[in-house]
């Protein structure tokens, strides 16, 4: 396997104000997993929304512009409480600088030292009430970005690798805190172009995290890293661990992780016919893990199923 390419990123936040191409995507990704390994969130502020059919049928008919297809994605897991938000709208909706972004009712800030982050949504397919606050407060941040494609159309930077999060949801009334993450991606090309499938996951410690991460180019060509990073935003690049498949699920996705072990329970958080996201269990470390099969993504049955998760509001 071909290592990712480094690339000098900046350091000093997420610059919410970047331009995004024709036809490209950016999204900036928050996770977060309760001390406890009981509690899991995931936010993802999009601009291009790579996952959307609206963005994907506009594509078709010629160049696209990414801020017409815009969406602040929630999503809650615990035993009891499950909700998914993903409202796409148009660019009328969106407002955005270096440290602030903001669709319909939801917002991110950044206010140098934590990520502020304002939630009012409605989950689908239900409309349920989703609204509360999450406040990310990194230990430190990288200045390193990682390109992870042959030819350098998309970009992967670990903002915050190290963070704490605290979540205070009013509906639904939910409450914690863990350990949080926060990223940003983003390519020139619609992410299927450049992919086939790809393996990422992050396994956090009290003070620092490692983050496997293995992709298939759409030319076959396998590239991966292995990353461990320190509460200063210290790198050490290390062997990526052995492959081990995963149970398949609900939708027959075949998938895998990389680790040194087997690991104890697999608690799956999303479960869909090209994309699943998983809570790892190794006893004391509750790893989040994401797969992703873009050959399954177009195909057009599995585009046919998305607006019943993915409504689009003018």
């Amino acid at each position: 396997m071909n290592r990712f390419e480094q690339q000098r990123a900046e350091a000093s936040g997420p610059r919410f104000d970047v331009d995004v191409p024709e036809n490209g995507y950016r999204w900036w990704y928050v996770d977060g997993v309760s001390n406890d390994g009981k509690h899991g969130i995931v936010v993802i502020a999009f601009i291009g929304s790579v996952f959307s059919p609206y963005y994907f049928r506009a594509r078709q008919r010629g160049p696209a512009e990414p801020e017409r297809h815009c969406a602040i994605n929630v999503a809650l897991y615990d035993k009891h409480v499950g909700r998914w938000c993903m409202t796409e709208r148009s660019e009328s909706s969106l407002s955005r600088d270096a440290g602030h972004f903001t669709v319909a009712g939801s917002s991110l800030h950044w206010d140098g030292d934590a990520l502020r982050i304002h939630v009012d949504e409605r989950s689908a397919p239900w409309f349920r009430k989703v609204t509360g606050d999450i406040v990310l407060r990194p230990h430190g941040l990288n200045d390193t970005g990682f390109v992870p494609d042959a030819n350098a159309r998309h970009l992967w930077h670990p903002i915050a690798p190290v963070a704490n999060i605290d979540v205070t949801m009013s509906s639904p009334a939910w409450g914690w805190t863990g350990s949080g993450y926060f990223d940003t991606n983003c390519g020139s090309e619609p992410l299927e172009a450049g992919f086939r499938r790809w393996s990422w996951s992050r396994s956090a410690g009290h003070r620092d995290c490692r983050i496997d991460y293995a992709i298939e180019q759409r030319d076959g060509m396998h590239r991966s890293t292995s990353l461990h990073f320190d509460d200063s935003g210290g790198i050490t690049e290390q062997e990526l661990p052995p492959r081990i498949d995963l149970q398949t699920g609900l939708w027959q996705v075949q998938r895998h992780v990389f680790s040194d072990h087997h690991p104890q329970s697999v608690r799956d958080l999303e479960d869909t016919p090209f994309y699943t996201r998983s809570l790892l269990n190794y006893g004391e470390r509750h790893d989040m893990h994401e797969f992703l099969d873009l050959d399954r993504f177009r195909s057009g049955w599995v585009r046919f199923l998305l607006p019943f998760r993915m409504p689009r509001r003018r």
